[in-house]
């Protein structure tokens, strides 16, 4: 039987590796994205799906009720929606632009679940991927708004396979390290900037700090997610995964 499944931010970069993967699985997919344009090409990628900042409450409600009826149902949500938010430290930080990454990157993601959680339950064997990141293991400097964001998803995670794993849904967290992909270039910019370093120190210095030097390719994110939600997973839940080429600090 097919799977039913919801990706956030799923019209591009990693949201939209998932979404593919789970497509090429034989699942009916819907995505929603807050760029008019990264939709339109998802659509005509064969993906259903609709506009929804994930930070506001009417846009989730409306957006869940549109991906429940389109796949008649949801069985996986993939919580892929974040902002990196700003470069800076602590003392400089805009609350405004602190408020700004957490209304997104977590309060989001509890306003996306907590409404597909009744069809997750109604499914039988229902599945929530929460996009953390390596953030989510380590601190960050001047990312704090971001890094808190990632560390609250794991403990959202856990939460939730606690709450939920009496109805056979299953949440596990995924923390990806540096992906490959023009999101991470504009995150190596803003660490060159705040470092004094040239773009190239940047990546040479987070690369030092993997044992496997490469950037990880999002068709890797894309295939663990795909596996956390099989069968093959359906005893793994309230974990946090990296996948990172084993960074060891950030």
């Amino acid at each position: 039987m097919k799977q039913k499944v919801l990706v956030t931010a799923g019209a591009g970069g990693i949201g939209r590796a998932i979404a593919r993967a789970f497509l090429a699985a034989e699942a009916d997919v819907f995505v929603c994205d807050v760029s008019q344009a990264a939709l339109d090409a998802a659509l005509a990628d064969g993906f259903q799906g609709c506009l929804c900042d994930v930070g506001d409450r009417g846009q989730v409600e409306d957006m869940v009720a549109k991906a429940a009826v389109a796949l008649g149902g949801i069985d996986v949500l993939v919580n892929n929606a974040g902002v990196p938010g700003p470069n800076a430290p602590v003392q400089e930080m805009d609350p405004d632009d602190w408020d700004a990454v957490l209304r997104v990157n977590l309060t989001g993601t509890f306003l996306v679940t907590r409404l597909c959680v009744p069809h997750l339950i109604a499914s039988g064997n229902g599945v929530i991927i929460n996009m953390s990141s390596a953030a989510g293991r380590f601190g960050y400097p001047n990312r704090s708004p971001y890094a808190a964001t990632k560390w609250g998803l794991i403990g959202f995670t856990k939460t939730l396979a606690m709450e939920l794993g009496a109805h056979n849904v299953r949440a596990n967290a995924i923390l990806p390290g540096a992906v490959d992909g023009e999101r991470l270039q504009r995150v190596f910019a803003g660490r060159a900037k705040a470092a004094g370093q040239s773009l190239e120190q940047a990546t040479e210095a987070a690369l030092a700090k993997q044992s496997i030097k490469r950037l990880v390719d999002p068709q890797e994110v894309a295939a663990l997610a795909v596996f956390l939600a099989s069968d093959g997973a359906k005893s793994i839940s309230g974990q946090a995964l990296p996948i990172d080429g084993d960074l060891q600090s950030n």
